[in-house]
């Protein structure tokens, strides 16, 4: 009977207490206010290893009788926008705050404090619970995806700039990288040791070579080039490891880059050599014109010599050109582009003076090809008696003989080095001419001074209404270039240079030019070329052609013109802007790469020969082509 109410008493111990005590955690649920204090405190007072005053925390133990929310750092939208980069940071910091009851009620709550600290997919499970109407707390602002989007778009936007931006030769370059590189292996006695690794650079550097060939840019390379380029790769890599002495590398790699470094060296000079010698060097063409020309000029009738319209070659209200030149194409393209522009052209006279040899030759193209109403007029320097050696210094000086001898021991070691110094072509008288213009022209009072390397693509006619406001001579400047400064020209070290100009002062382009002929002679410009002249008489001063002694003599007498008038650099310089090229009145190509010959620059030679008609029968005789 003992027995069974001991039983019994177990029993009821075991199923009533822990109903008992799911009541009673189940009122704490709902009646916060009851006991989670106590619990609370009981946490708080939680004792470790015996220590009655230490206490766990948990979180930071709070004195007051609430707890305090944490301050929330939320992310502006700015911020976002600036997120992948740690160094610039944009916060705006909110302290989030809420009433007392609102903490009261996130505090009788200890779902809710679990949600706070859930991750942000588990919301969902929590609206399904019985007592979600009960859960409220103020919620922070949470940054959405769509920066990481942004920022995903802005890596996409960032790679593809870059490879827009990349050069056009990349994969070319890097080719010629790795055969460099397999030539230094295959130099190397550890390489040349293996032949199974020499075998195979061999090989590879025949494919490579293939597939490069003459490629500039990735776009001519042949599909098969990655392929290569790759195997390529392999087989260094399987160099690199049977040669593993960098010192050994490194000494070939500089042995190679002072061999070629010397090579470019000397090729350089011999290129400057064959370009300073084409330029001098007539093509054989051009030679034959003259010839055929002068053999037909001298088969005609004196009356048929003679050109029309010659009562207007001394009328001071015409548009009067000058013209000095022995090359007979390129006066032609001179006149001939002149007078597609014109908007008059029966009021456009044109003077073209050249040598001896030439002027048959001159005289009968004109003859035959006529620049449309336009005069000409062509004559013989020699014809000009008043210009000689007891009147002018500078044909003094080139009839010397130790200006000649100047101009043509080129092949002699103490020559100068540079041979553009010595171009023949300065000899001639006809490059001085234009220092000569009032007495060539007396009863004229303004003439536009062409050379014969230009192109006209405007009218030019309203050059002869600028006023010059005193000056002599109108011209565009060049200082734009470092090299057409004064003192590229003159010897400024010469006490007579240095004291009587500035050498960073703006020279001026020869080319086309508008003189004003009246000015010139109140000014008594030629007696001033010609004291130059003979302080000059040494080659102490200057020693380059006809644009020194003009910037000497028009020194404070030259006004400046607009640059879209003369556009220069078409015979030397292949980046002239293709705009300029396009809006200027007159297109220049100084320096030796001319129009007429092979080594013109391309894309500027259609300019050219676009006023040059090669069906005319001379022409076809000379077997002169576009």
């Amino acid at each position: 009977m003992k027995v069974r109410h001991i039983v019994l008493g177990l029993l009821s111990i075991s199923v009533i207490a822990p109903i008992f005590l799911y009541t009673d955690r189940v009122a704490t649920f709902v009646n916060p206010s009851s006991s989670r204090r106590d619990f609370l405190d009981d946490v708080g007072a939680f004792t470790v290893a015996g220590d009655n005053t230490r206490h766990l925390n948990v979180l930071q133990h709070q004195e007051s009788s609430t707890l305090k929310e944490p301050i929330g750092v939320v992310y502006s939208d700015q911020s976002t926008d600036s997120f992948p980069k740690v160094t610039r940071e944009h916060k705006s910091t909110r302290v989030l705050s809420a009433t007392n009851e609102e903490r009261q009620q996130q505090l009788s709550n200890p779902i809710r404090q679990v949600v706070d600290r859930a991750p942000r997919n588990l919301t969902t499970t929590l609206d399904s619970h019985p007592n979600a109407s009960n859960i409220s707390a103020v919620k922070l602002e949470q940054k959405p995806t769509q920066p990481a989007r942004k920022i995903n778009q802005t890596e996409r936007s960032d790679n593809k700039h870059d490879r827009q931006t990349e050069p056009a030769d990349v994969q070319v370059r890097r080719l010629k990288d790795q055969l460099i590189r397999a030539k230094v292996y295959l130099s190397l006695p550890s390489i040349r040791n293996n032949p199974h690794v020499t075998r195979e650079l061999r090989l590879r550097v025949k494919e490579v070579t293939r597939a490069l060939g003459d490629a500039t840019k990735d776009t001519d390379l042949p599909k098969i080039a990655v392929a290569k380029m790759k195997a390529m790769e392999q087989s260094l890599e399987k160099a690199k490891q049977v040669q593993d002495d960098c010192a050994a590398v490194v000494k070939k790699l500089r042995a190679m880059l002072h061999s070629s470094e010397e090579q470019l060296r000397v090729h350089k000079r011999q290129t400057m050599f064959l370009t300073q010698l084409t330029a001098k060097t007539l093509p054989k063409g051009l030679h034959c014109l003259p010839l055929r020309l002068t053999t037909e000029y001298y088969s005609l009738n004196s009356s048929q010599q003679n050109f029309p319209n010659q009562q207007k070659l001394e009328d001071p209200r015409l548009y009067h050109y000058a013209l000095f030149s022995d090359n007979i194409l390129a006066a032609a393209v001179v006149v001939n582009s002149t007078v597609a522009h014109a908007k008059h052209p029966s009021k456009h006279v044109f003077h073209v003076v050249t040598d001896r040899l030439n002027y048959a030759a001159m005289r009968m193209w004109f003859l035959g090809n006529p620049p449309g109403k336009a005069t000409i007029q062509v004559q013989n320097i020699e014809e000009f008696t008043w210009l000689n050696a007891s009147y002018s210094p500078v044909l003094k000086q080139l009839g010397s003989p130790s200006m000649i001898d100047y101009y043509f021991r080129a092949h002699r070691a103490n020559s100068d080095q540079n041979l553009k110094f010595r171009n023949p072509k300065y000899l001639s008288i006809l490059n001085h001419l234009r220092f000569y213009l009032p007495q060539i022209f007396p009863k004229l009072n303004k003439v536009l001074f062409l050379d014969d390397d230009i192109v006209v693509q405007k009218d030019l006619t309203g050059l002869w209404s600028l006023d010059l406001k005193g000056n002599v001579n109108g011209a565009v400047e060049t200082c734009g270039e470092i090299f057409h400064r004064f003192d590229r020209y003159l010897n400024f070290s010469n006490p007579l240079i240095s004291k009587n100009f500035n050498p960073h002062a703006c020279g001026w382009a020869y080319g086309m030019n508008v003189f004003d002929l009246d000015e010139w002679r109140r000014q008594n410009i030629t007696e001033v070329y010609h004291r130059w002249q003979r302080l000059n008489r040494d080659r102490q001063l200057w020693k380059l052609g006809t644009l020194p002694p003009g910037l000497i003599t028009f020194w404070k007498r030259t006004y400046s013109l607009d640059k879209s008038w003369h556009v220069l650099g078409l015979g030397y310089n292949p980046n002239v802007n293709q705009r300029e090229i396009e809006e200027a009145a007159v297109i220049h190509y100084n320096g030796n790469l001319k129009p007429w010959l092979e080594i013109a620059i391309p894309k500027y030679k259609s300019h050219w020969t676009k006023y040059v008609d090669f069906d005319v029968m001379y022409l076809r005789e000379c077997n002169i082509n576009p």
